[in-house]
């Protein structure tokens, strides 16, 4: 009995969600995602575990008793505790410092720490990293009274990045910890309190720091921005990372969707999951966009440049034809069909366009510009739309797939109710998610409308069809117009090495 009491306990000793890292890094950084959540115990998480997990240690929780043991785990490079100069100094030690969070908090869904994950350069070497993260979490959470760990993961896969964990509870000078809020009594406008009607007198609860102000995520964001671009320009190397997102910046690129713990594991083992068909649509939008911009705004500025020429200067539409048909003369049949296909194109495209002149050429891309960056606008707009309704889509089937089980577990007694939610704590943690999703969504004044979001992702999407056969067929225009561009370059090289009559030689 005692041995099956081990093995069970060894089972659940194990994260009841795993703690999979994010994949994050890259160089060149454009946008730099950096979640801030919070480790609650109401969503079966301990921060025990969560320490362990960040630093690959074996941790013992004695609040529940749990050992959590990933000193198998690789990738942890560096692991480091730093504390405010009021915090006792046995909490240098991670086992310590995280049992003693677990033990002031005495209730169930207790908030037991906050956590930040952030990207790190791979232009900074490992020093250059830890010296960023160091100065990062002392400056921004250390000296403000938290006690702070950290740990550096890299696997060698391009993605170093790190996770702080903080405490969300203050500490008094004396080194004990504090109250995470206090009762403030309501005044009236004379300053005098307001008595509740039963003898007493109103009030409300307020926080003792502003560590819980919504403004500090995108101070810490900003923050961690700031501070990796300053590294980054002290070792010789450009500013990359902007914490703001594309639509905040202006940048009209389809920003991807957050695949979380779960699609990120599925697709790593070659499953397809919906979210990854998402993302993979999105790269190939953003590289058709990339690429038609670049091929516009190359015949744009050609274009102009020939236009703005005197009129004996420019080039003729003729001369740039017969020329652009000397341009290859493929041997093989394909490539001669092939030849001529593109000939039919340019052609079909001055004919229906009505171009004969430079100028007309100029102001037939400028149209094309214009339509290009409608175009655009329409499919990003659709692409963002298509991703917040999948997510919405996505959190009413968790919510259905777990509903029963939750069901279950108001039916089960109270005495086996403990047990239960050890054995499905999986499935309640995600039931609560979507639950809570749904709700928080609800509250926002939208309606639960999984058809209806289903009916816009198809509506949607057959839109973004035709905007990009659209934008593709544009993008086949343009390939046209760079014959007439090459063309004309040809014509200049020939023009320079033409030998020129220097008269009779004396």
């Amino acid at each position: 009995m005692r041995h099956r009491s081990r093995n069970i306990r060894k089972r659940l000793s194990r994260p009841l969600r795993p703690e999979y890292p994010s994949p994050k890094g890259g160089a060149p950084i454009d946008f730099c995602h950096i979640p801030v959540s919070i480790i609650k115990r109401s969503e079966g998480r301990s921060a025990v575990a969560a320490a362990a997990y960040r630093s690959g240690t074996r941790l013992t929780n004695e609040w529940d008793g749990l050992t959590h043991d990933y000193t198998r785990k690789g990738g942890v490079v560096h692991a480091e505790i730093m504390l405010p100069a009021h915090a006792p100094r046995s909490f240098a030690d991670r086992y310590t410092l995280w049992n003693s969070v677990e033990q002031v908090e005495k209730a169930r869904d207790s908030q037991l720490a906050r956590e930040i994950e952030a990207a790190l350069p791979r232009e900074l070497t490992r020093e250059q990293q830890l010296a960023l993260v160091r100065a990062y979490v002392k400056d921004n959470f250390v000296d403000k009274g938290m006690c702070a760990d950290f740990a550096i993961h890299d696997k060698g896969t391009g993605n170093p990045h790190v996770h702080i964990m903080l405490t969300v509870r203050p500490l008094k000078e004396n080194g004990a910890w504090g109250a995470k809020c206090r009762k403030a009594y309501d005044l009236d406008e004379n300053g005098q309190r307001i008595p509740d009607g039963k003898g007493g007198w109103k009030n409300h609860r307020e926080d003792t720091t502003d560590w819980n102000d919504k403004g500090n995520v995108e101070i810490w964001r900003a923050a961690w921005a700031a501070y990796t671009n300053r590294a980054l320009e002290a070792a010789g190397h450009p500013a990359l990372v902007d914490h703001r997102s594309y639509k905040r910046r202006g940048i009209d690129k389809i920003p991807s969707v957050h695949l979380g713990p779960a699609a990120s594991q599925m697709e790593k083992r070659g499953i397809r999951t919906d979210k990854g068909e998402v993302n993979r649509q999105i790269a190939a939008d953003n590289k058709l966009l990339k690429e038609i911009k670049a091929r516009i705004t190359r015949l744009y500025n050609w274009s102009k440049a020939e236009a703005e020429k005197p009129e004996g200067q420019q080039p003729s539409m003729i001369d740039l034809w017969e020329a652009q048909q000397q341009l290859k003369r493929p041997d093989t049949r394909t490539g001669k069909i092939r030849a001529l296909q593109e000939s039919a194109a340019l052609f079909s495209f001055m004919q229906a366009n009505g171009i004969k002149t430079m100028q007309q050429l100029h102001d037939k891309i400028s149209d094309m510009n214009s339509s290009y960056y409608d175009l655009r606008g329409k499919i990003v707009q659709a692409e963002r739309r298509i991703a917040v309704l999948t997510e919405r889509g996505e959190m009413w089937a968790q919510y259905n797939k777990y509903k029963a089980v939750h069901r279950q577990l108001a039916k089960v007694k109270p005495e086996k109710r403990e047990l239960f939610e050890q054995r499905h704590s999986r499935e309640l943690i995600l039931y609560d998610a979507a639950a809570r999703y749904l709700k928080e969504l609800k509250a926002s004044g939208e309606e639960i409308t999984p058809k209806e979001w289903r009916r816009e992702i198809d509506l949607l999407t057959a839109q973004k069809q035709v905007d990009s056969i659209d934008m593709k067929a544009m993008r086949e225009e343009l390939k046209a117009v760079e014959r007439l561009r090459k063309a004309a370059d040809q014509l200049a090289r020939q023009e320079r090495d033409k030998p020129h009559d220097r008269g009779p030689e004396r």
